[in-house]
């Protein structure tokens, strides 16, 4: 289909559905009033300071979210391209006097024309699942250049299915997996005129906690960027090396052939079963799991014991999967892309914190477990498992090894000082590298019986990289101290 063909599709689509201009219309959904009363504080929340800035509006629509912006910013543009929901956004907001309101198509540079580097934020709710895949390339590519230095670009999406129940004649929609929004908005650069470079950072993605408590739903989904100065195009940093070496896809997907859907950690269901059974989980309660990986345990959790799970992980790849995975699963599980060395939660906000062998990446380690005993309520339960060395000197192979990959690991004993350190009480740190040495051993030899299954999927050198992955994990065990 032609540019002239989508536009006119899309506009023929929300003519259908704007005939009257309510937020049921604008949301097509019958709970919309129920939802829009807690996403919009949960989305406003989710945007960096405005208080003074300049902001410009993206698919404004009738003004869910225009007041709102004008009650703080400085000056907001709202644009629509339809022009009786933007006349009807104007009639709800344009008392305030610093917004201004553009029957515009975004698409179109001529229609709508914003000046570089003269935006504090890009916002839009909803917006570009209405375009094409090239329009959304190029209207990213546009929104570097408005925005200014350290600005922002938030929006948010429906992702992979239909969210909204309201019954449709024709729907074209582009219910994108947010693979594709972040491979565009990581793409999108600019080098400016005194040839400095431009690229985006990925500062949050999320699932809107309101659709996965109300509708079991983690398709919506919001992102948030900032506009920073970089050395020239991937500037690497710590996100994209665990994305591009230890977590690229092709790897997470092979330990998940190994491990079960939704794993990709050693004993799969199998010792997460045995972990969270220490928990002494109930209905109701909130569960933060650090480093959740592709998702198996936060379904398990959220599944069996009725609890509600925030998720997140430091890698794109991880959390692409672990929400491709939660479709149709029906459970009360949030994701989010996001550094738990940055980020922060009320006190008191969680009755659980789990996280499974990834605190060997963290170097403060000590810093994050006063940060983990701030946020659980009183009474509340950790459970962590790690890799961990022997107290003393360890072999020169291994020394080695986690000098190459980074990791800073201590011994059993010193997990447990640091944590009773940052107050934790009861503390029990336990050994479990015999287990760990029985699995693994387990895991290799069905796996090499199952070498003709794994080759229907994968290549002879993901078998071998498996393989000698395992006995390399076996020999440091033995290489530990």
């Amino acid at each position: 289909m032609d540019v002239s063909g989508e536009r006119d599709l899309q506009r023929g689509y929300w003519k259908e559905h704007s005939t009257v201009l309510s937020v049921e219309a604008m949301m097509l959904d019958s709970q919309a009033s129920k939802l829009d009363e807690e996403e919009r504080p949960e989305i406003l929340l989710s945007l960096p300071p405005i208080k003074g800035k300049s902001i410009v509006e993206l698919g404004a629509g009738i003004g869910r979210f225009t007041g709102e912006l004008a009650k703080r910013a400085g000056h907001v543009i709202a644009c629509d391209f339809m022009e009786n929901a933007i006349k009807k956004n104007e009639e709800l907001h344009g008392h305030y006097q610093n917004v201004e309101f553009i029957c515009a198509d975004v698409t179109s540079s001529e229609s709508l024309s914003i000046p570089e580097n003269s935006m504090d934020l890009v916002f839009s709710n909803w917006l570009l699942m209405y375009l094409s895949d090239e329009e959304v390339k190029d209207l990213a590519q546009r929104m570097v250049r408005w925005v200014k230095r350290d600005g922002h670009i938030f929006f948010r999406e429906s992702c992979f299915h239909q969210s909204g129940d309201h019954k449709r004649k024709n729907n074209p929609t582009h219910y994108r997996p947010p693979s594709f929004y972040l491979k565009v908005f990581q793409e999108a650069a600019v080098l400016e005129d005194d040839d400095s470079y431009f690229e985006l950072q990925l500062i949050s993605c999320k699932c809107v906690n309101a659709y996965v408590i109300n509708k079991r739903n983690q398709n919506q989904i919001c992102w948030l960027w900032q506009k920073v100065k970089s050395s020239g195009p991937l500037e690497r940093d710590f996100q994209r090396f665990l994305d591009t070496s230890q977590y690229k896809m092709n790897g997470i997907l092979r330990y998940e052939w190994i491990f079960g859907e939704g794993f990709v950690s050693t004993g799969g269901k199998e010792t997460t079963t045995e972990f969270v059974k220490k928990l002494d989980l109930q209905p109701g309660q909130r569960v933060l799991d650090i480093g959740c990986g592709i998702g198996g345990g936060d379904f398990y959790m959220a599944e069996e014991f009725d609890v509600n799970v925030v998720g997140i992980d430091l890698s794109v790849n991880m959390i692409s999967l672990a929400l491709e995975r939660a479709i149709g699963r029906k459970c009360a599980v949030q994701f989010e892309i996001a550094d738990c060395t940055k980020k922060e939660y009320s006190p008191e906000s969680f009755d659980v914190i789990y996280s499974r062998d990834t605190l060997l990446h963290i170097q403060d380690k000590a810093l994050l477990f006063r940060k983990m005993s701030s946020w659980l309520k009183y009474g509340g339960k950790l459970l962590i498992t790690d890799y961990c060395k022997l107290s003393g000197m360890a072999s020169q192979n291994f020394q080695d090894y986690i000098n190459q990959r980074g990791y800073d690991l201590h011994s059993v004993e010193e997990y447990g000082q640091m944590l009773r350190q940052s107050g934790f009480d009861d503390v029990i740190a336990e050994d479990r590298t015999a287990q760990f040495i029985d699995v693994l051993n387990k895991e290799l030899e069905k796996f090499e019986k199952m070498k003709d299954s794994f080759l229907k999927e994968f290549s002879e050198e993901d078998y071998d990289a498996i393989v000698s992955g395992w006995k390399s994990k076996l020999k440091r065990c033995e290489d530990g101290g």
